[in-house]
């Protein structure tokens, strides 16, 4: 079983929250961690959500190839629903885990945000003549770092 830990070390007072072994892209997860990176708690909130309604579209610096303009965010860019709705489960989650040791919602602000991949789960497609194709899926593993501004 492989060890988690957070990349990032800051002091306290803080509140983290890891999500492991998440079914969903690596790519996209990263351009939305680094998209979040910054923000304010609510302000991130609402982003998350309005990313998953298709509101607001999410800027693509690195995994940007043949990606069209969007309106709104001077470039590339794309509406990476199910990473947007899994990150903000985790937002979620480190919001509770602040609640817990007393800190002040109102002030919280997102100083880490970091995907990275995870293992991949390995699987084949069945084709023509006896071959097959591999099918595999990666899972990603995300980390957030909230603390009072």
């Amino acid at each position: 079983m492989p060890k988690f830990g957070y990349s990032a070390k800051i002091e306290e007072p803080l509140a983290r929250a890891l999500g492991k072994e998440i079914r969903m892209s690596p790519k996209d997860a990263m351009e939305v961690c680094r998209a979040i990176r910054g923000m304010k708690l609510k302000t991130a909130r609402l982003y998350l959500e309005n990313v998953v309604k298709k509101r607001q579209a999410v800027l693509y610096l690195v995994h940007n190839k043949k990606l069209a303009h969007k309106k709104g965010i001077g470039g590339g860019g794309a509406y990476p629903v199910k990473a947007a709705g899994e990150l903000l489960k985790v937002l979620k989650n480190a919001e509770e885990n602040a609640k817990y040791k007393g800190l002040d919602v109102d002030k919280l602000k997102i100083v880490h945000a970091s995907a990275y991949k995870g293992i991949t789960v390995r699987g084949i497609v069945p084709r023509a003549f006896g071959r097959a194709t591999p099918a595999n899926k990666p899972l990603t593993n995300v980390e957030l770092v909230l603390k009072e501004a």
